[in-house]
């Protein structure tokens, strides 16, 4: 399994000028990432972590004032290596939708208020192949029919379908083209319990029988927990942790992935949940070293200072980029008495 969407070294800032004054909020700030074919990786933080900034950087859409000021985003799509800095409009406006796929959150801005689903899904199918609309309409019907949802909503307009059947149809209307590469912004925000967990069941048929990459952006470590092979944890535009799922959620060696993991809510236990104190800085003018070091009960002076590295922690020998274990924290290097190995060196 080969890597299919790699970040290096990215850098993108939000710089704006108003009045003579120049500000530049440091959102994604040198991140380095590799991707897998065929897994679903999930990126989780905060609220204003840079989440939302580093999916439109990696999707190509973005426009100023967002920069992308260092670093590349690299993809390994249909047998071809690509700068996506590098690629023409026709280039990206050919491969989005046909290869590579997003699902925003707010299904109400996706779809046409005016127009039916059928209208809707043939809309997009035609402006990507060349087909009737008798041929798109069958192709949506089954393609409807095979992710489980009733054929009859094909004849409705948006506002006639619940939150969580408009999701549903924006989930289906951006993976009808059976794309490589799928990335989703929340999905699941704003759904009840029981409705997020048909949504979640449903973007795990459509990743498994595509054989597709999910990206996927959630503050929600719980649909995490559901669905990601692996997880990326950002804090204040860093990369600050990174394991398979299993290991995040029982093993988490960051400070604020412990906060994060130890937020949740669980039915078997009354104990007051611990939240995490302070707030995240402002990122037009992040703290020195290590940018939690504010809110880290564990920091030391070492942390006010300089900047921790990401390493690799475990395991020590050289192994599949799915199974090893990265974090970025001055304790966990002290505890590890100088072990571990650079960020993908």
């Amino acid at each position: 399994m080969g890597t299919i969407i790699e970040t290096n070294n990215l850098r993108a800032y939000y710089i704006t000028k108003a009045y003579g004054v120049e500000r530049t909020v440091k959102a994604v700030d040198d991140i380095t990432l590799r991707i897998q074919e065929g897994e679903v990786y999930g990126i989780a933080g905060e609220s204003g972590c840079g989440k939302s900034t580093l999916l439109r950087i990696l999707l190509g859409a973005y426009q100023p004032p967002l920069t992308v000021v260092g670093g590349e985003v690299i993809y390994h799509l249909e047998g071809e290596t690509m700068n996506a800095a590098d690629m023409t409009e026709e280039q990206q406006r050919d491969m989005k939708w046909r290869t590579i796929s997003y699902i925003p959150q707010g299904s109400m801005h996706v779809l046409n208020p005016v127009r039916r689903i059928r209208d809707t899904f043939h809309d997009f199918i035609s402006a990507h192949r060349d087909v009737t609309k008798k041929e798109s309409f069958q192709l949506t019907a089954d393609y409807l029919r095979d992710l489980g949802l009733p054929e009859k909503v094909m004849a409705s307009y948006p506002h006639q379908l619940s939150g969580g059947m408009r999701q549903r149809v924006t989930i289906a209307l951006a993976t009808i083209l059976w794309p490589k590469l799928i990335f989703a912004d929340e999905p699941t925000t704003a759904l009840d319990v029981v409705v997020q967990r048909g949504v979640i069941q449903m973007l795990k048929d459509v990743q498994q029988k595509e054989g597709s990459t999910l990206v996927l952006i959630t503050h929600d470590i719980g649909v995490h927990a559901n669905l990601a092979d692996r997880i990326g944890i950002l804090y204040a535009g860093k990369l600050v942790e990174e394991a398979d799922t299993k290991t995040i959620l029982e093993n988490p060696r960051h400070p604020y992935t412990r906060y994060l993991i130890e937020s949740l809510p669980s039915l078997d236990s009354r104990e007051e949940r611990l939240a995490i104190p302070g707030r995240p800085p402002a990122l037009d003018r992040p703290p020195s070293g290590c940018r939690f070091h504010e809110r880290c009960p564990l920091a030391k002076e070492v942390c006010k200072t300089i900047e921790p590295a990401l390493i690799q922690i475990e395991p020590k020998h050289d192994v599949a980029v799915s199974t090893r274990h990265f974090v970025a924290c001055h304790v966990v290097e002290e505890e590890l008495s100088r072990g571990g190995e650079h960020v993908y060196a």
